[in-house]
């Protein structure tokens, strides 16, 4: 069946999350839950504004169940995600492990981007059937959920980024300081026309002074 076809899909929701009126997910569509099914059937499942928010969804939760339930195996996260009740949860567990290529009891991160992603994909695979989502989508997702690449999350560590931002605040200083002193300028510059008959060097001295003057006045009022 195309993957497309399917309610998750459908609802902008590929991890089939149940409509729970207190979780207030972000991006929830309105109405929040879906139409009664084609057929009969009980309206069941969340419905997200993109699907981009319906992956953002379903990694947090993923990474709930980690943090505040210490879930850390795929076999410890499926058992709570997929219960027996209604799910043949081995088989869950077994197809999750073959598509993210790490043992069921393997610990898992999933903070780290290399460790939730597979994670996510295999469970929308198995939710909705197959993968209708490019790389993109499901990266814009777990950005949504706060988690990048770890490269990517490295970036802003970085000497290059640092820098760049000390040269944005210099910059933003450096205005500070020339605006005013070409502010002061300007006032001056009646009085300093007299000056075209002295030396270059001494005219040069008198209008730094007053440069500076004035703006010692301005940064005083400014105090």
């Amino acid at each position: 069946m195309d993957p497309r076809q399917t309610r998750g899909y459908r609802n902008r929701n590929p991890g089939n999350i149940d409509h729970v009126p207190a979780n207030r997910w972000q991006g929830l569509a309105e109405p929040p839950v879906e139409p009664p099914p084609p057929g009969g059937g009980r309206a069941r499942f969340a419905r997200f504004v993109s699907h981009e928010y319906g992956i953002r969804a379903l990694a947090s939760l993923l990474i709930t169940y980690q943090d505040r339930h210490g879930l850390r195996s795929i076999r410890g996260i499926v058992s709570r995600w997929a219960p027996g009740a209604e799910n043949d949860t081995e088989a869950y567990i077994a197809a999750v492990a073959r598509r993210t290529g790490r043992h069921p009891r393997a610990m898992l991160d999933l903070h780290r981007h290399e460790d939730l992603r597979p994670l996510v994909e295999a469970v929308i695979h198995h939710e909705i059937g197959g993968m209708p989502y490019d790389r993109a989508t499901i990266d814009a997702g777990l950005r949504l959920a706060g988690v990048v690449p770890e490269g990517a999350a490295a970036v802003a560590r970085t000497g290059t980024a640092r820098a760049a931002a000390g040269t944005a605040a210099a910059g933003a200083a450096a205005v500070a300081i020339v605006q005013p002193a070409a502010e002061a300028l300007a006032q001056a510059a009646p009085a300093l026309s007299a000056l075209r008959d002295i030396s270059p060097f001494v005219a040069v001295a008198l209008i730094l002074a007053v440069a500076g003057f004035f703006v010692w006045q301005r940064a005083r009022r400014a105090a």
